[in-house]
């Protein structure tokens, strides 16, 4: 039933937005712009006091508002990670880029990491390990 009422409206949208394709003016003229002015600002005058008439309305309202910003949180998070799994480079590091295409597999240089090589000679040296207890064997 949702899908429905979510359709018609987009529908509607599409259908608003799509030109008429003939030359002639709607019955009733031009819309001055005055005109157009005045009744916006009269919506906007309505608008602000319809919490004060319908406050249950607002209140059911301001909680759709809020489940629909979490919906649509969780929406663009997914979108998100899609779009950046499909968009990931696929390369595993296995192989180094261009080996595939040249041709000639026994001729494959190691790829060069920069991670190589970076331990300090103190990183290198063995834990200090303390004296070792004397056994009772060479005591003797």
């Amino acid at each position: 039933m949702f899908f429905l009422l979510r359709m018609a409206f987009w529908l509607g949208v599409v259908l608003i937005l799509l030109p008429s394709g003939s030359a002639q003016n709607p019955p009733g003229g031009d819309v001055k712009t005055s005109e157009a002015i005045s009744a916006a600002s009269a919506t906007v005058q309505d608008l602000r006091g319809f919490c004060t008439r319908q406050p249950d309305a607002c209140v059911v309202g301001s909680q759709v508002a809020v489940s629909l910003g979490y919906k649509a949180q969780a929406g663009a998070k997914m979108l998100y990670d899609f779009l950046t799994e499909a968009l990931a480079p696929k390369d595993t590091g296995a192989l180094p880029h261009g080996t595939a295409s040249s041709g000639n597999p026994a001729k494959v240089e190691p790829v060069k990491s920069s991670s190589q090589n970076t331990l300090t000679p103190a990183d290198l040296a063995p834990a200090w390990r303390g004296p070792q207890p004397k056994d009772a064997k060479h005591a003797a």
